[in-house]
């Protein structure tokens, strides 16, 4: 891979604690990038750091992209310091629990971290790349934000939403000098799914079987990398199912339908 799109290039990334953040990060250090690296956790994000090729050319930054106040707080306190060339909106929480038996406050905290929280933070970077009319925004989404599937109602919901804004904001900022990249994964081998709210807002705390077979995080890193240096619109890295339910999704929904009803894998 060419390093020259990210070499020197200062990188902010939520959610590097772990799964994807950490395995781009990794993978940004070796290109040469200078990283800002979020999560809530500082202990998982020194762990993240230590892996680094050079760590010393990063930072770690303590953020809850469900706190409002600290999304301010601490955005405005990095932007005063630093320019900002590249944000991953990483950070997301899963769900797996049926709708009828889940809590609205799971619903709410989906929402909280998946998109107002991604979008918050991104209109406040956005602000400095505009004005010097240079910048990229990626911001990690799911193929459930193409297609909803069993048990992942909020989930979902919150990644449609994603879509649903940044497509919107690609066509207002259009000519400014900011690429606006959505990527949309399918099963990556990532503690996703273990972290996934169930319906009273605990973690499901076990690996899903597609989960786990999915595609190594590391070369999943690896090839993300290469197709956000082209500067895409939308990027899709999936498997063989996954990539069957997107095209029916557009070509055969009602079979589509059929196949997912009651899966609680689809």
């Amino acid at each position: 891979m060419k390093t020259a799109y990210y070499k020197n290039k200062k990188i902010w990334i939520t959610g590097a604690s772990s799964g994807i953040g950490r395995a781009m990060a990794i993978e940004l250090s070796r290109l040469g990038a200078y990283l800002i690296l979020s999560s809530r956790s500082k202990e998982k994000l020194e762990e993240t750091q230590s892996l680094l090729q050079y760590p010393d050319h990063s930072e770690i930054i303590s953020l809850d992209i469900a706190d409002t106040q600290a999304i301010d707080q601490i955005t405005d306190q990095v932007l005063a310091s630093l320019q900002i060339d590249m944000l991953i909106n990483n950070a997301g929480i899963s769900q797996r629990s049926l709708t009828m038996d889940t809590d609205m406050k799971v619903y709410q905290q989906l929402m909280k971290v998946n998109f107002f929280g991604v979008i918050h933070m991104s209109k406040i970077v956005l602000r400095q790349m505009i004005d010097r009319k240079s910048g990229h925004v990626v911001t990690i989404t799911s193929v459930n934000g193409k297609l909803g599937s069993y048990m992942k109602s909020g989930y979902a919901a919150s990644k449609h939403a994603l879509h649903g804004f940044f497509d919107s904001l690609r066509a207002e900022i259009d000519g400014s000098g900011v690429d606006i990249t959505l990527v949309t994964p399918g099963y990556v081998r990532t503690p996703i799914s273990v972290n996934a709210l169930t319906k009273d807002g605990s973690p499901q705390g076990t690996m899903d079987e597609n989960t786990n077979k999915g595609i190594p995080v590391d070369r999943f890193a690896k090839k993300l990398l290469k197709q956000i240096a082209k500067r895409k619109a939308e990027i899709a890295i999936t498997g063989k199912i996954e990539a069957l339910g997107l095209l029916l999704k557009r070509i055969w929904p009602s079979m589509l339908r059929k196949l997912t009803a009651g899966r609680k894998e689809a």
